[in-house]
């Protein structure tokens, strides 16, 4: 038997031997946070508050500048001769067309936060200014409450979705590894690296995208509660949080079972469609050309100010506006990575990765900032030029946001279920494809994981999101967030050093190939 086959017959050994130890390590940890949560919620709670500002006061600068790096990578990755390679062989074409493709991403992505911020985070901006000594609740707050949104939500966020989702596709589907964090790393430590070090990174990576995704299960389901309470009345607090989690489980596992092309791909689909019909309704219904003027706006102060922003920290005051905002969201991304790397990945097999950075940094925040614009900017107008207050209702309670928002529009009764249906698929999908995702990460098969891990996988998520919501909200939802996404962070900035030494050892041909592609093309349509 060669070298390599022997290496081969080891790895697929050893893969077998250290899987059952990364899941039942992860599952345990998970189980015992989520047990000490439900029976110590008030220590539980203390002690997410005293993460939170260990974390986001010692460790602004490194998540600030880690977001704005991977931007700028994947940018030159894109514009450079690394462009051309493929996430498979050369002479693979893309699984799925354009648009199911951008839905996938959408909807899998920061969808369900989005929802839940889109119109509560402009409208907090709005009333809280970002900068010390800012205006509040006139025209220039709510033009900078509007730029910040767009950035929080833009080509940042979806920079470290497209990193994570590069190195793991680029391993997967090109070099025919398997879709494991720890294999994205062999060129850094060796084919061979110990089993500790695999099995440590593979659980960091499990308990941070079911952490991640706990997160964003929470906030929908904390916004679903709201919502229902205020428009049909329903009673609000812990038993119809637990209803609704136990709802979205059932469903999202029902989902995952059908399988990726039939269930992920008509939820994405729906998501879609509902979340253009809430955007076309509020132009239509709302004041468009404010909308339309301020979105161009918007864009133009985000593009201006994306630098600045990205690099904005406050050492010479005590303010923690960046810390609370900003830090937050890029841990909470960095804590999804895992899984919204796998799934992209997963979905973009046969794309070159000049083709993947575009769906990544272009299509994905043009459609948010439709949403903001839409949304957000309505609820701004109506503070501003029709003397509403939603505004205040935010600062009370951000989960009743869009509601209120609703609740000055018409057909009232229709949108807000449009809305609360919207909020339970991206929830549906994006536990869908979270739980898809992890369990192929516990038995190293990312391709077609066992329907019995993916059922256990759910039950387990759904677990550790009512612990989270009962023993604190959005304090313990958040401080979970950097929790997992700190250690995170540094595997990512492992992995993108592991992909580009890998890229450097392409042939050129490999580099040269789409352009001679191109030419031949050319070429053939001349004769």
């Amino acid at each position: 038997m060669s070298n390599k086959n022997t290496n081969q017959h080891k790895r697929k050994g050893f893969s077998k031997l250290e899987l059952g130890t990364v899941f039942w390590t992860s599952a345990t940890i998970i189980i015992v946070a989520s047990i000490i949560a439900m029976v110590i919620p008030g220590r539980f709670q203390a002690a997410s508050e005293a993460i939170y500002e260990f974390i986001s006061q010692n460790f602004t600068w490194f998540f600030l500048l880690l977001v704005f790096g991977f931007g700028v990578l994947l940018i030159f990755l894109a514009l450079s001769p690394y462009g051309r390679i493929k996430l498979g062989d050369d002479d693979s074409e893309p699984e799925f067309a354009f648009w199911p493709w951008i839905g996938m991403l959408f909807s899998s992505g920061l969808g369900v936060g989005l929802v839940f911020f889109g119109v509560a985070e402009p409208m907090q901006h709005f009333v809280e200014a970002p900068f010390l000594g800012g205006p509040i609740q006139d025209a220039e707050a709510a033009r900078i409450a509007m730029g910040y949104t767009y950035f929080h939500w833009g080509i940042s966020q979806w920079s470290i979705f497209g990193v994570a989702g590069l190195a793991i596709g680029y391993f997967q589907y090109r070099k025919k590894r398997d879709g494991l964090i720890s294999t994205s790393l062999e060129p850094i430590f060796g084919f061979n690296y110990s089993k500790l070090g695999r099995n440590s990174i593979d659980t960091l990576a499990i308990i941070a995208t079911i952490t991640g995704m706990a997160t964003s299960v929470g906030l929908g389901i904390l916004q679903m509660d709201g919502g229902l309470n205020h428009a049909f009345g329903l009673p609000q607090g812990p038993v119809t949080q637990i209803i609704l989690t136990v709802l979205m489980t059932t469903v999202f596992i029902l989902s995952t079972v059908i399988g990726l092309e039939k269930g992920m791909k008509f939820f994405s689909t729906m998501n879609m469609v509902l979340a253009l019909f809430l955007t076309v309704f509020m132009i239509i219904f709302g004041p468009f050309s404010f909308i339309m003027e301020s979105i161009v706006l918007g864009l133009g102060d985000y593009l201006s100010n994306y630098v600045g922003y990205s690099l904005r920290a406050e050492p010479y005051n005590a303010r923690d506006w960046t810390r609370g905002w900003t830090v937050f969201y890029w841990a909470w991304v960095i804590a999804w990575s895992p899984f919204i790397g796998s799934f992209v990945a997963r979905v973009s097999r046969g794309r070159t990765i000049r083709e993947y950075v575009a769906g990544i940094l272009i299509v994905p925040p043009i459609l948010s900032f439709l949403w903001v614009g839409a949304l957000g900017g309505t609820a701004i107008y109506s503070d501003l030029f029709k003397n509403t207050d939603i505004a205040s209702i935010v600062q009370q309670d951000e989960t009743r946001a869009l509601f209120e928002l609703l609740n000055t529009m018409p057909f009232t009764t229709l949108t807000s279920i449009v809305a609360i249906l919207l909020i339970f698929l991206f929830l549906v999908t994006s536990a869908d494809s979270a739980t898809f995702i992890v369990s192929g990460m516990s038995l190293g098969d990312t391709e077609n994981p066992p329907i019995r891990m993916k059922v256990l996988w759910g039950v387990l998520l759904g677990v550790l999101t009512v612990a989270l919501i009962l023993a604190g909200g959005l304090t313990s939802l958040q401080a979970a967030s950097l929790l997992a996404g700190l250690p995170f962070a540094i595997v990512l900035i492992l992995m993108i050093f592991s992909v580009i030494k890998s890229m450097r050892r392409e042939p050129n041909k490999a580099l040269a190939r789409r352009r001679h592609s191109d030419n031949a093309k050319e070429e053939h349509k001349q004769f």
